[in-house]
């Protein structure tokens, strides 16, 4: 057993956060920039040069040689490009480091390859990164060496963003200046920012590196896209919660130290509920910060696995049939002052905040349920969304009993019953006092209040978190705006209030469910009874991100321009199909040029031995023999057939005028196909030996770790 480890000690020891700012830093410095953290501005380049220097000789000693520009590109994973501390060879022949305060603000990476969306022409390389000073420096130390990284935006030469973090930073900036207004109403002058948190559950799986090697689908897809239900699932209940397996349990040791050196809060694991699944928590922290926290924890895991010989699922789905992977977004409001906006408070003035700024989720939630739904929308998440373990892929809100029953009192202006039994008239000045709910939150609600905070649910493991976070900021922002421009001036301004949360509940109680969303009738009340949006698919889903009510809200808050959301409507769908694209030519090619000629060898055999039993005495039943061979010959016949309609459906794409039309026909095309040559060849696998199976089976790689 290796020296134990104090989280306490190693926490953040590889971060440039605010201690190592005060103790390194000239006090003027240091002011300047915690200033620029807090409330915004420009750093000048005297400031730079210092801070510059400084954090250089802090990487160095941390034996970091380059630095890189980290950023998040629209990709879904992280791009960097990195560069060495050397200085251009003196006359004597030695070097210098340096890293100046320009080299750290911007940066001037090739973005030829980098998706855009048309914001560019590919001739135009030109891309660049600037320092997000909000989000800390930090040194990743790996089998590669040392590196300074440099949590940066990436923008286009015009000014547009090419990545994630951008409009992100332009969600919280646009939800502060409206909470803000929203405080100034209820008398409140001390609070000068309002943030959101964010604290993302990780679910993964982790299967042997032997095992991953022997599956080309998992290697080019992330998933498995063949694989016959194994003996043993997830029916047992056995595996969530239960006792973590050495091998397992040594890979949880070593990440959790990796990330607590750079200052990631990695707080809970566990088992989930399928073989080889498991979870990795952490402690909430600001938005920004909690999505690069995220971006690196999936890569570390990534990494981690392989020193231990196992490799990192994040795939949505790598396996059929049992429980896909989340990334549950809990989120809340918080203030400078330390307050959550989200949480009942101890006065009816606190409470009739806390109900306004509910009510503004719950209006943002109804009004947006199509944004929140394109922001978690992958391919690889249509597999998951809707299957029995994860929320459907329509939008509700669950709020639990009491409060919803306050909320109907509210709607009725009928006295509301606690449960202590005392009626409690809900006027404005009497609104009841009730503690922060501690009941089961509702895991089939895909937003679900948690007493003070909501957990977005329908995120994908592989999701970046800051696409949800972009359109729930958002949302939340427009609603504070308009619950703002109705009550300031208002006269009567309780009045104005109540009435105002009585209209919220009246017109969007069609969002709240507090039911069972994996029911069948759910999802036939909600949508023909509710109104409520159901898109299933991706192709259902993004060309909606481009109606008129979404853009004029993105644009108006200043989240988006609307070439960016042009652009981030076309890159969605082209990575969309492209993914399922690759999945449809790897299906083909494991159909054609390993599963049927295992089928054919396995039958061949079976039929000799039939012939060698009937030449040795005619009599001899062979009823099994050429049952199994004429199963295995319609079945071979029909996974061959169906691999050249498949490849036929992909050829046809290219008839598509556009990316939506492409998308149109993955959907009801080339999907199907998928499906049928699946159902084909996980069939034969049923009753082919196994000693002539060409990859892993699913018992093989779920049960693998041990």
């Amino acid at each position: 057993m290796g020296e134990y480890v104090n989280p306490a000690k190693i926490f953040g020891e590889n971060v440039f956060n605010d201690t190592v700012m005060q103790e390194r830093l000239p006090k003027n410095v240091y002011k300047k920039l915690k200033k620029i953290i807090e409330e915004g501005g420009e750093l000048d380049l005297a400031t730079a040069d210092t801070i510059a220097h400084e954090m250089k000789e802090w990487a160095i000693e941390k034996g970091a040689t380059h630095y890189t520009h980290w950023f998040q590109p629209l990709t879904g994973v992280t791009a960097e490009k990195h560069d060495a501390f050397i200085t251009a060879p003196m006359e004597n022949g030695k070097v210098l480091q340096s890293f100046s305060g320009k080299e750290l603000i911007k940066g001037e990476p090739d973005a030829s390859s980098f998706p855009s969306g048309g914001l560019r022409a590919t001739f135009e390389a030109r891309g660049y990164t600037t320092w997000d000073c909000t989000s800390p420096a930090f040194v990743r130390q790996d089998a590669a060496g040392a590196t300074l990284c440099i949590p940066t935006a990436f923008c286009s030469y015009g000014g547009e963003a090419l990545d994630k973090k951008t409009p992100l930073l332009r969600s919280v900036e646009a939800l502060n200046t409206q909470a803000l207004r929203i405080l100034r109403l209820f008398g409140n002058d001390a609070v000068k920012c309002v943030k959101t948190s964010v604290g993302p559950e990780q679910e993964y799986f982790l299967i042997t590196k032997e095992m991953y090697d022997a599956r080309p689908d998992i290697r080019f897809t992330g998933r498995t896209l063949f694989g016959a239900k194994p003996p043993k699932g997830q029916e047992m209940d056995d595996h969530y919660f239960g006792v973590i397996k050495p091998r397992v349990a040594e890979f949880m040791e070593d990440l959790n130290e990796e990330l607590w050196k750079l200052g990631i809060l990695a707080k809970t694991e566990h088992n989930e509920v399928a073989p080889a699944q498991h979870e990795l928590a952490p402690i909430y922290t600001t938005t920004n910060i909690a999505t690069d926290h995220n971006q690196l924890t999936m890569e570390i895991m990534q990494k981690v696995a392989i020193r231990h010989e196992l490799v990192c699922l994040l795939h949505e789905k790598p396996f059929a049939g049992v429980n896909g992977s989340g990334k549950h977004n809990n989120w809340s409001i918080s203030t400078d002052t330390g307050a959550n906006l989200l949480s009942p408070g101890a006065t009816p003035c606190e409470n009739a905040q806390f109900l306004l700024f509910l009510c503004a989720v719950i209006k943002a939630v109804d009004d947006y349920q199509d944004l929140l739904r394109i922001s978690v929308a992958t391919a690889g998440n249509d597999h998951r969304l809707g299957a029995n373990e994860a929320p459907p892929a329509v939008v509700s809100m669950f709020l639990g009993d009491e409060l919803n029953a306050i909320l109907e009192a509210i709607e009725t202006d009928t006295p509301y019953v606690a449960a202590d039994k005392t009626k409690m008239k809900l006027g404005v000045n009497v609104l009841p006092k009730f503690t922060r709910d501690t009941t089961d939150r509702n895991r089939t609600s895909p937003f679900a209040f948690t007493g003070n905070k909501f957990e977005f649910r329908m995120l994908g493991s592989s999701n970046s978190i800051a696409c949800a976070n972009i359109m729930l900021n958002a949302a939340v922002a427009e609603s504070l705006k308009i619950y703002a421009d109705r009550l300031e001036g208002t006269e009567d301004f309780e009045t104005a209030l109540h009435e105002m949360i009585k209209k919220t509940i009246k017109d969007h109680k069609r969002i709240i469910f507090n039911g069972n969303g994996y029911d069948d009738s759910w999802i036939k009340e909600a949508t023909e009874q509710r109104g409520l949006l159901n898109y299933r698919t991706t192709a259902d889903c993004m060309p909606h991100l481009l109606d008129k009510k979404n853009v004029e809200m993105l644009t108006a808050h200043k989240v988006f321009s609307n070439r960016e959301l042009q652009s981030r409507e076309e890159i969605m769908l082209e990575n969309y199909c492209k993914t399922v694209i690759i999945e449809a030519n790897t299906m083909t090619d494991m159909a054609k040029c390993s599963y049927a000629p295992a089928i054919e060898r396995y039958a061949s055999s079976i039929a000799q031995n039939a012939m060698f039993k009937k030449n040795l005495d005619a009599t001899i039943p062979c009823a099994y023999e050429a049952g199994i061979v004429k199963r295995l010959s319609v079945l071979c016949d029909r996974i061959a057939n169906t691999a050249d309609e498949l490849e036929s459906a992909v050829i046809k794409l290219s008839d598509a005028e556009s990316i939506d039309e492409e998308a149109y026909m993955i959907r009801d095309t080339v999907l199907v196909k998928m499906a049928e040559l699946r159902a084909a060849v996980d069939e034969a696998e049923t009753i082919t030996s196994k000693d002539f199976w060409p990859f892993p089976s699913y018992a093989d790689m779920l049960f693998s770790v041990r």
